[in-house]
């Protein structure tokens, strides 16, 4: 058995590396276990104290399992997940359509839910199970140097940490770190992507949306239901332990909105008044799209948000970070092997963007479908659907679609 860092003991970088990672949320320290199972060493640097708490991504489709699988931690997910193998579609009180996800994967034939929070904590359990010092918190990036042969980073713990737990400690204790190759998984704003100089052509969407978990009281177990009504759509979502993410498409940021005000806009579109004392998370956001132009930066690769941002409407960017990360860490073994991998990471580049870009359209196609709608309008586009969901191809193909195969 692996020996964990001890309680109060400070784990601090590695001063050389194989491969470091900046950024320590679930597509970043996923890549670390693929590449830890590897037996190659690798240094995760995250600047976050503890996991947010703020439990935003919820949906894993059945190609990110399947990539999950290789990391040994799917099973455990599938079990404490709740697995939706049944999307609806409800409008007025009445049934549109109806999605069947089992026929999307013979494997993983449904769409798992499972908090955020739980995910990146599952990965990290395996990853100190491979390399308890592979991870390290509290570790800020100030610099990057890329000298052809190796990347220097450079770096300070958050004042007042030790860098890995949160106890009391230096006020500033400087770090660095070299490796052969660097992955930037920083997220959406990367500071690595902007030290770099890559450039990254983003756009900000006019849809705005409210979202929180409640107790569910609806009845509908585990099915994922789309209330499509004139005020905008309402999204339903079981979660594990009784919980319903319920996510409303607004007509402005409500920044300042209550657990009660997203309580009276899901019954005023559903009839379904969502409890507010039993409410865990309550968000108002609004929808930023984003691709870097180039995700091979001499010996640094873009995954995840800090290469691609997309809507969080229909759950896919998570899952397309896993899949940038699976695709990547046999180019970075091989790599390492002394192998050519220009090619590879040519052709990765080229796929990872194309992916991001139809999942981006995809997103956006959910967005258009979940805007407010006159009344006339919206019965129209309601009977339109009904008749396209009675062709079974038809639901086939979105269900396929809408688990990003």
């Amino acid at each position: 058995m692996t020996a964990q860092p001890q309680a109060g003991t400070a784990v601090v970088p590695r001063p050389a590396t194989d491969v470091a990672v900046v950024g320590g949320g679930p597509v970043g320290i996923y890549l670390a276990v693929l590449l830890a199972q590897a037996g190659i060493s690798v240094q995760v640097l995250e600047q976050r104290l503890t996991r947010s708490e703020h439990s935003r991504a919820i949906g894993i489709h059945p190609p990110a399992l399947e990539a999950l699988a290789a990391a040994g931690v799917a099973g455990t997910m599938s079990r404490e997940g709740v697995q939706i193998r049944r999307g609806e579609a409800r409008s007025g009180g009445s049934p549109v359509a109806a999605v069947d996800f089992a026929a999307a994967s013979a494997r993983f034939p449904y769409v798992l839910t499972l908090p955020q929070l739980r995910t990146e904590a599952l990965l990290e359990t395996r990853l100190r199970a491979l390399d308890p010092h592979a991870l390290v918190r509290g570790a800020q990036v100030t610099g990057v140097h890329d000298d052809a042969g190796r990347v220097r980073l450079r770096g300070s713990f958050l004042p007042g940490t030790d860098g890995t737990r949160g106890t009391a400690g230096p006020e500033s204790q400087d770090f660095s770190v070299s490796a052969r190759i660097l992955v930037a998984a920083d997220g959406a704003r990367s500071g690595l992507r902007a030290a770099l100089g890559v450039p990254c052509r983003t756009r900000t969407l006019p849809d705005t949306y409210l979202m929180g978990d409640f107790a569910d009281q609806t009845g509908d177990g585990p099915v994922a239901v789309l209330y499509l009504e004139s005020g905008g759509i309402v999204e339903s979502f079981p979660l594990p332990r009784g919980i319903r993410r319920w996510v409303a498409h607004t007509d402005t940021l409500e920044a300042g909105a209550t657990a009660a005000d997203l309580s009276r806009i899901v019954a005023s579109r559903t009839g379904i008044r969502p409890d507010p004392e039993s409410n865990t998370m309550l968000s108002a956001f609004s929808v930023r799209t984003g691709l870097a132009r180039k995700l091979v930066h001499g010996r640094t690769v873009l995954i995840g948000d800090a290469a691609h941002e997309v809507s969080p409407i229909g759950g896919q960017g998570m899952n397309l970070g896993w899949l940038d990360a699976a695709a990547l860490a046999p180019i970075i073994s091989a790599s390492l092997r002394g192998n050519d991998v220009g090619a590879l990471l040519a052709g990765f580049g080229r796929d990872r963007r194309r992916a991001a870009v139809v999942a981006s359209r995809q997103a956006q196609l959910n967005m258009a479908l979940g805007r407010p709608l006159p009344g006339p309008v919206l019965a129209a586009r309601n009977a339109g659907l009904a008749r396209v969901f009675r062709l079974p191809a038809a639901g086939h193909l979105v269900a396929r679609r809408f688990t990003m195969q």
